[in-house]
């Protein structure tokens, strides 16, 4: 096993499949290898700082509300199997919580999130960089049900951040992003022959 750990980027527009994947490749090595998945969107800057009103304005689908310096620096440390303090987000306050993760140095990282390819120095720290390619009729109906079923927000506030941040932050940002991609993965977790690849490679990196 090498010294440093193996780092695997996932990129891919919201509800796009990226946490379907991820649980794919960490249930593939969970049992012989040390495997971690860290969510870029822990990283979510603080915003203590700023009142409710303004808080509740923040357009996360942004690369300016991420604190990628932070999330660079841990993302070093864990290459060097160096054991970090995990920042949470909660989201019912727009702000960083008072609760952090201790992730210890382990030997595969599977980062996720929707930026981890548009931003370069995020890349830079990434040995395979992964974006995944789902239709966005798809991935808006999957973002609808999961937000409605398990975040209890209401059709019309959906549809709205959808067309006003979403959608045009997706276009700008992260459809661009794919041309950084080592592996492009079509259709989310349910491409079993893409997954399977991209572990085999995995697989013959770490053995």
């Amino acid at each position: 096993m090498n010294d440093k750990a193996i780092i695997i980027g996932i990129a891919g527009g919201s509800a796009s499949g990226k946490t379907s994947i991820a649980a794919k490749v960490y249930e593939a090595f969970e049992e012989k290898h040390q495997v971690v998945i860290i969510k870029q969107d822990d990283y979510y800057k603080d915003q203590s700082d700023l009142p409710m009103e303004e808080r509740v304005k923040t357009n996360y689908d942004h690369p300016l509300a991420f604190d990628t310096d932070l999330l660079v620096k841990h993302l070093k440390m864990l290459k060097q199997k160096v054991t970090i303090e995990k920042p949470t987000y909660d989201y019912t306050q727009h702000t960083r919580s008072n609760i952090t993760e201790v992730i210890e140095g382990k030997d595969v990282l599977i980062l996720e999130g929707i930026f981890v390819l548009a931003e370069e120095e995020v890349r830079k720290q990434c040995d395979i960089l992964v974006y995944v390619d789902t239709d966005g009729d798809i991935r808006f109906i999957r973002r609808l049900r999961r937000d409605m079923e398990e975040r209890g927000r209401s059709l019309d506030s959906v549809c709205e951040q959808y067309l006003h941040t979403v959608r045009p932050m997706h276009e700008q940002f992260i459809e661009p992003s794919k041309k950084y991609a080592h592996i492009i993965i079509p259709n989310g977790g349910s491409n079993v022959v893409a997954i399977d690849l991209l572990i085999t490679k995995i697989r013959s990196i770490i053995e």
